[in-house]
């Protein structure tokens, strides 16, 4: 989980805390020779990002007509939207669900929630997606993601009555159930009694969901975006 680490000074590990807002001690650096090291702060919310997407990504491999058909990255997405919003990312998941015919689309743009972020500032995003869409007349699901299932209710506490409010489709799900399966029955709406669902029931659950528009190919920042799905080329034996 940490393939990268450096050795710091004082002076490096003071102005690395000054960077991030944070104490000496919350980068792990120590005065001693075996505690200068410190590992970057942004890692482990980089890594879950990325393993999220990334099982996502490889469900399509053993389920046909599944797939996450579109991921774009959290620098494409600030370069394209963040007078509004930045995510940490933007993708499309899609799954047949029950019927073979029946090939439901999820737009949704993904929050992925460490608990380092006060409760207010997590809940400050909500007015910049709503003026998203406001502005693009497209509404994309709000997926929020944390580390814990404490964590998730928190948020839910928060946030449900301002997402209401605004006119938001937000579901939120922890790694406590997420694990290896995040398409599995682990989110649940931001709504009063709403229980546990999988991703492709959210968008049978909110018919009004639309993908972001406007994206063409030349806006892509990688081979994993537009129009290219993120799986490796298969070979020819």
């Amino acid at each position: 989980s940490a393939p990268e680490h450096y050795t710091l000074g004082p002076l490096g590990a003071t102005l690395l805390a000054a960077h991030t807002g944070c104490e000496l001690t919350t980068l792990g650096w120590r005065p001693t020779a075996t505690g200068r090291i410190a590992y970057s702060p942004w890692l482990g919310h980089d890594t879950g990002v990325n393993e999220l997407l990334t099982l996502l990504a490889a469900y399509a491999r053993h389920t046909p007509g599944s797939g996450l058909t579109l991921w774009l990255s959290e620098r494409f997405c600030a370069r394209r939207w963040e007078d509004m919003i930045r995510p940490d990312a933007y993708a499309h998941w899609q799954d047949p669900s029950s019927a073979a015919e029946d090939r439901r689309l999820l737009p949704f743009f993904l929050e992925y929630d460490t608990g380092t972020q006060s409760l207010s500032r997590v809940e400050a995003k909500l007015a910049g997606y709503a003026a998203f869409t406001a502005s693009t007349g497209t509404r994309p699901a709000l997926l929020i993601h944390t580390r814990t299932a404490s964590r998730d209710r928190a948020i839910r506490h928060r946030l449900t009555q301002p997402a209401r409010e605004l006119g938001l489709r937000v579901a939120t799900s922890s790694l406590d159930f997420t694990t290896t399966t995040p398409w599995g029955s682990w989110w649940t709406p931001l709504e009063p009694a709403a229980r546990r669902t999988t991703l492709i029931a959210l968008a049978a659950h909110w018919t009004d969901l639309t993908p972001a528009a406007g994206l063409e190919p030349t806006d892509a920042d990688t081979a994993l975006a537009l129009p290219v799905p993120p799986l490796p080329p298969t070979t020819q034996s």
